[in-house]
């Protein structure tokens, strides 16, 4: 199967297939319920060929009709908002490096990234020609989870570029395991503009048991030319699994 702009639908496939499987009446026909997986299956197991090095730009386009626009260092609205990025990132990392930050006593770094999202919302919406605001979703609602964590505006230009955070641990910068994901859902997608997508990368070091979190350095990086991969899982709840039909046994108790 050669890939061409239909990998990212295919993307979509995934979920959408199962759900159409679960939505069928409780007895198919053999051939009407199997032929949908018995097609997916194969192509999912074929990872190695069409699942990996996707750019992120087609993948963007393909689900939400938007297009990834390259960082241009010679424009000037470009120029100005990585100016803007930059000065937020240096404060935003001055701040929580703090001894009175609001981090210090968050013990696990997942919890850590909301503060980093607000503290740059707050200051780039500070920041004389711009407005930063959390990414609504095509309902209309803000969704904190997800791929994009903010949408920047340039309001001489109405120029967007979208900025998401990350936090890693000094050492683990070239690290394989996943750092970045994109769910591709109609209803709850949050990329609605043309626009540059940022990626600020913040290096912390390894803090130790009742230390604090302190961090070194960051980076702000284009997202032009990322490449991703597709990991195929199928998933189900505690609701799908602990079904009484299902049930064999049970404690007495």
């Amino acid at each position: 199967m050669r890939f061409t702009r239909w990998f990212a639908p295919t993307c979509v496939v995934i979920a959408a297939t199962v759900q159409s499987l679960a939505a069928l009446p409780e007895s198919p026909s053999p051939a009407t319920a199997k032929a949908p997986i018995d097609q997916l299956i194969p192509w999912l197991l074929n990872e190695d060929q069409q699942l990996r090095g996707v750019p992120f730009g087609e993948v963007i386009f393909d689900t939400t009709g938007k297009r990834v626009l390259p960082f241009d260092p010679n424009n000037a609205v470009d120029q100005r908002v990585a100016k803007a990025i930059s000065v937020a990132a240096d404060e935003t990392m001055k701040r929580l490096n703090a001894p009175g930050s609001t981090i210090r006593n968050v013990d696990r770094i997942n919890e850590v990234s909301s503060h980093f999202e607000d503290t740059l919302r707050d200051l780039l919406s500070s920041t004389a020609g711009l407005r930063c605001e959390f990414p609504l979703t095509a309902e209309g609602k803000v969704q904190r989870s997800g791929y994009p964590d903010l949408r920047i505006i340039d309001r001489e230009s109405k120029r967007v570029f979208y900025l998401d955070p990350k936090l890693y641990a000094t050492g683990s910068r070239n690290s394989s395991f996943r750092a970045f994901y994109f769910e591709p859902r109609k209803a709850t997608n949050k990329v609605r503009d043309d626009a540059v997508h940022f990626v600020v990368g913040f290096e912390h070091e390894t803090r130790e048991k009742n230390g604090v979190w302190k961090f070194r350095r960051w980076d702000l990086v284009d997202l032009s030319r990322f490449t991703v991969n597709l990991k195929a899982e199928f998933q189900g709840s505690n609701r799908d699994m602990y079904r009484a039909e299902a049930i064999v046994a049970s404690s007495e108790k």
